[in-house]
C-alpha cells in the first residue's frame, strides 16, 4: 500500500517499481507522481505488473462510484451528444497549516512544498481534472492559464489559486479553476460537461446526473471518500484473488496526473504549453 501521507508523491514511482520488481501487488494513492518522468515510470510499472501477473490499482474514489461510472458510460455512448465545452473546479477554504519548527516538520508538512507535493493542483485538484478527462475520454492538447500566491499561507511555496483553459480533441474546451486558503470558500470537487444534446453534472460531495433530451436522474451521496475507497479495496482484493491483471486504473490515472502537470507548467510559465512539449 503506497499512500500519500506520510509518504509523498515524489517517491511513489520508485516505491511502485520496487514493489513490482519484488513481485508484490500495489495499491497506490493519487497523485501517482509529481513530474513527467515519474508518470512515465508508473505507466511502465503498470505494464510490467500485468506481464508478471500482478495487480496495480490507483485509488480515485469517483472512478469506483456506480453513479459516476454510469454517467461516464452514458457520455461515452453519446448520451449528451457531441461534447462542446466544460468546466471543472476545486475551491476549498482555509487549510490548518502552521510553519515547521524542525527539518522533520518540513516532511510532515510536505503538502506545502512544491518539490514534495507537486503543488496543490497536482496533489489535490487532480480529483476534478481526473473526472474531466474521464468524461471527455481524452488527454488535452494544450493549455493556457495563470495563478499565483497572494501570501495567504503561513508557510510553504505552493500557490493558492489556478485558472486554466484546456483544449481537448474535437475543439472541446474545458475551463478549470481552483483556490485554497480563502475564508468562506465552498468546498466542492465539481465537473460539468456540456454536450449538443445534454449536460452531465457532478460533485464529489453530493450528486451526479444528466439533464437534456435524454435525462438521467443519477444519484445522490454524502460519503464518497469512504464508499469509494472501500469499493477500490474490494476491487483490489477481487483482482488479486481472481487473477485480473489488466490494471486499467493506471493509464487513466497517469493521464489525469499529466493533465494537472500540464496546467501547472502553463501557469508557472504564463504561456500556452502543449502536451507534446510537456512530454
Amino acid at each position: 500500500i503506497i499512500e500519500s501521507d506520510p509518504v509523498w508523491a515524489p517517491v511513489h514511482p520508485e516505491q511502485a517499481a520496487a514493489a513490482v520488481e519484488a513481485g508484490k501487488h500495489v495499491y497506490l494513492a493519487k497523485p501517482v507522481a509529481v513530474d513527467v518522468p515519474g508518470c512515465q515510470s508508473i505507466a511502465e510499472s503498470g505494464t510490467k505488473a500485468s506481464g508478471k501477473k500482478l495487480v496495480v490499482l490507483v485509488d480515485f474514489q469517483t472512478r469506483n462510484n456506480p453513479f459516476y461510472r454510469e454517467a461516464a458510460k452514458r457520455v461515452h455512448e453519446g448520451g449528451i451528444g457531441r461534447l462542446v465545452c466544460g468546466e471543472a473546479r476545486y475551491p476549498c477554504g482555509v487549510m490548518p497549516i502552521t510553519a515547521p519548527k524542525t527539518p522533520e516538520d518540513r516532511l510532515r508538512y510536505w503538502y506545502c512544498n512544491k518539490a514534495i507535493s507537486g503543488d496543490y493542483i497536482v496533489e489535490q485538484s487532480i480529483h476534478a481534472l481526473d473526472v474531466a478527462t474521464w468524461f471527455i475520454d481524452a488527454a488535452p492538447i494544450k493549455v493556457v492559464g495563470t495563478g499565483g500566491s497572494k501570501g495567504l499561507r503561513p508557510y510553504g511555496d505552493i500557490w493558492d489559486h489556478f485558472n486554466l483553459i484546456y483544449w481537448f480533441p474535437n475543439e472541446t474546451i474545458l475551463s478549470f479553476y481552483s483556490c485554497q486558503m480563502v475564508h468562506g470558500a465552498p468546498h466542492e470537487i465539481a465537473c460539468r460537461i456540456y454536450g449538443s444534446q445534454g449536460t452531465v453534472d457532478s460533485n464529489y460531495y453530493s450528486h451526479v446526473c444528466i439533464t437534456g433530451p435524454k435525462p438521467w436522474e443519477g444519484g445522490k451521496f454524502n460519503d464518497m471518500f469512504n464508499s469509494g475507497t472501500q469499493n477500490n479495496i474490494n476491487d483490489f482484493y477481487r483482482f488479486v484473488t481472481e487473477g485480473q491483471y489488466a490494471n486499467e486504473t493506471v493509464a487513466a490515472s497517469v493521464r489525469s496526473n499529466l493533465t494537472a502537470i500540464l496546467g501547472r507548467t502553463a501557469a508557472y510559465q504564463g504561456r500556452t504549453v502543449t502536451w507534446d512539449e510537456m512530454m
